[in-house]
């Protein structure tokens, strides 16, 4: 009897807080209606918080008193006779308040949305949309909860459509903030929250009003409306397919339910089609910078960043839909012709490789949708009509993105913890270095030798240039000795110059050197310039003696300790042997000379 006694005695003190604040306000009573309406506010607030805090065994008393008073709130402002000014002075405090008894139940945030929808009925759309959005953006950790969220965005859904001007502006507004708030609760909140697929229905409602606005206006003044819904779309794409710990919803379904996911997927690529964004515009990123110029930003605008991973949703929308063909068939997209188009253009399959790198560097990705990524990299590499390159003066345009592709791509032969994902990786790894000009391709693995902190990267990269320079070879031994003089674009793409040296200081530095050394001593070239006396002496003086002092002193150390040593002398064992390799073949040159 005391709960239920304390239950109507909350709903009867908010009950009167709200009769005396709408009379005060009707008599125009600024500095008291002012004031009531704050109390009013603290009221509800206070309220919420103590029902969301109440423990778990109270949770039916809690509902019953969220939900009298969401039932009563609603049918005060429903009344005829409320006059127009106190609705909107309601309006502008009560939504916020109003959204944190959502949070109680499932129950509880119907009713909520039914009041937010009632204040939008009976309001200034303009107004509701800064009152929302402001709503959205200054919650507190206690309801930083899906809950909160969602009778919000329900009203913004009805609140856009309703707009009569200045619509680019109005949802250019909104946007940033409707991003930003589902970047924070997918953030915060635990993705097993059953309100959390329909936080990002009504965010991708929103996309709908969006877009029904857009219907509304004629082509021209559509443009750069449709240019923002096309970035909302992307960046609602990555929202959706992040990891769990940041943005939670299809990661889910793509480590476990793919059910739970693929809606929210198809509904997004839906819009890609009305946004007149195709599968080719955005893997290889073109519509996606016309996207971008259209929705320009202001020296102060700090909105534009909430789009700063659209070209990651714009690969990922694409992923998807070689994944799952349902998703393709959305976004009315042939993937066949795609693929094709990329495999017979070198210009779109290295913008397409530069779009891919989003994917495989983003730490928050599902390791599944990379692998999905990896095999469509595969795909295009491995049916590529020709290596002939029209243009070599755009070649330069494309290096600095080849490569940060080709780190991306190591990124995941160091870190996919699956075996096969790890192989597939380095082949595709191989076979975009292949796509490069031999021009260009050394100067590529070797800043890519030299920028690297793992030194079994840094070997597999070693071992690279030993098969280039083993394959530059035979070619060269195969062509005639005039073919071979004659050639500026061989001399100048070879491996075999004094730059490939430069490795020397990184590991597997033994290994390369002594294949170099013998390979020019037996072909009697010196093409590296590893042959010179000067060379020679330097390598032997500064880096060969040094080397085997370490070494052996290492080796002895380890030897005259109590502990066990054993694997520290296995791994240098090998280094031991090719170390005094190099140094017979050195001492045997110099003999010489």
């Amino acid at each position: 009897m005391s709960a239920e006694r304390d239950a109507h005695t909350i709903v009867d003190t908010f009950d009167q807080a709200l009769t005396s604040c709408s009379k005060l306000i009707e008599a125009s009573d600024c500095s008291y209606s002012e004031q009531s309406i704050n109390e009013l506010v603290n009221l509800l607030n206070s309220i919420s918080d103590s029902l969301i805090s109440a423990p778990e065994q109270e949770n039916e008393d809690s509902e019953n008193v969220a939900i009298e008073i969401l039932t009563r709130l609603h049918q005060h402002i429903a009344l005829p006779s409320l006059k127009q000014e106190v609705i909107d002075a309601l309006a502008f405090e009560l939504p916020k308040a109003v959204a944190r008894f959502a949070c109680v139940s499932s129950r509880c945030l119907e009713l909520a949305e039914n009041v937010v929808d009632r204040f939008v009925e009976r309001c200034s759309p303009r107004d509701m949309l800064s009152i929302l959005c402001e709503a959205l953006g200054s919650t507190t950790e206690l309801f930083m909860v899906p809950g909160y969220f969602i009778p919000l965005l329900g009203g913004l859904i009805k609140v856009l459509v309703l707009i009569q001007r200045r619509h680019y502006e109005q949802v250019k507004t909104a946007v940033p903030v409707i991003l930003n708030a589902l970047e924070t609760i997918s953030s915060k909140s635990d993705d097993e929250d059953p309100e959390y697929e329909k936080l990002f229905h009504k965010a991708i409602g929103v996309a709908n009003s969006i877009r029904e606005v857009c219907l509304k206006l004629g082509a021209k003044d559509s443009e750069k409306l449709r240019a923002l819904l096309s970035l909302y779309v992307l960046q609602i794409m990555v929202e959706n397919s992040c990891e769990s710990d940041i943005l939670a919803l299809v990661s889910v379904g793509m480590t476990s339910d793919i059910l739970r996911c693929l809606p929210v997927v198809l509904e997004l690529s839906g819009f890609l089609q009305h946004c007149e964004l195709s599968y080719i515009g955005l893997i290889t990123g073109f519509e996606v910078n016309l996207v971008l110029k259209l929705v320009p930003g202001d020296d102060c605008d700090d909105g534009m960043l909430c789009f700063s991973r659209v070209k990651l949703g714009a690969a990922i929308g694409v992923i998807w839909g070689y994944k799952t063909s349902e998703v393709a068939e959305a976004a009315k997209a042939d993937l066949t012709v795609v693929i094709k188009k990329l495999q017979g253009n070198w210009t779109r399959r290295w913008e397409a490789i530069g779009m891919l790198k989003y994917i495989f560097s983003c730490a928050n990705l599902p390791w599944e949708l990379k692998k999905h990524a990896i095999r469509f990299l595969l795909c295009i590499m491995d049916g590529i009509v020709s290596h002939s390159y029209n243009d070599h003066g755009d070649l330069s345009m494309h290096v600095s993105t080849l490569y940060t592709s080709l780190q991306a791509i190591e990124m995941v032969i160091m870190y996919a913890s699956d075996s096969e994902l790890r192989r597939n990786a380095f082949s595709a790894f191989k076979k975009v270095l292949a796509d490069i000009p031999t021009s260009i391709r050394f100067d590529v693995l070797r800043a890519l030798i030299g920028n690297s902190d793992s030194s079994s990267m840094i070997g597999l990269l070693v071992d690279i240039v030993k098969e280039e320079m083993l394959l530059e070879r035979t070619e060269r031994n195969n062509s005639s000795p005039n073919a071979v003089l004659n050639s500026d674009v061989i001399r100048y793409a070879s491996f075999w110059n004094p730059p490939v040296l430069e490795l020397m200081e990184v590991l597997s530095a033994l290994n390369l050197y002594r294949f170099i050394l013998i390979t020019e001593s037996t072909g009697n070239s010196n093409h590296t310039g590893i042959l010179c006396k000067d060379k020679l002496q330097k390598a032997y003086n500064e880096w060969l003696l040094p080397l085997r002092t370490l070494v052996t002193g290492t080796i002895a150390q380890n030897q005259r300790g109590d502990y066990d040593t054993s694997d520290m002398i296995c791994a240098l064992n090998p280094v031991e042997l090719v170390l005094y390799r190099c140094i017979e073949l050195v001492e045997e040159k110099l003999k010489h000379l």
